[in-house]
């Protein structure tokens, strides 16, 4: 398995709309995702000005079923 990239949040909701996620809406901080095709798939990113925690970040990969290879490739 890769290394965690650091990644700050904006960029990673970014990585997200090239996967096919899409913004379902966003409540306070906190982004939530939709994917096009698997609705089952919901994400939600923390909007912070600082780069995620990696345990957050491996919990939000998790969540939406990609890779630390493939993040890396839509980054």
């Amino acid at each position: 398995m890769s290394k965690l990239p650091v990644v700050t949040p904006r960029r990673l909701v970014r990585a997200f709309l090239k996967a096919g996620f899409y913004i379902h809406h966003q409540s306070g901080s906190h982004v939530n995702l939709r994917h096009e095709e698997n609705n089952h798939l919901h994400i939600v990113i923390p909007m912070h000005a600082r780069d995620l925690a990696p345990k957050t970040l491996k919990s939000i990969l998790i969540q939406a079923k990609i890779s630390v290879e493939e993040l890396v490739d839509l980054l």
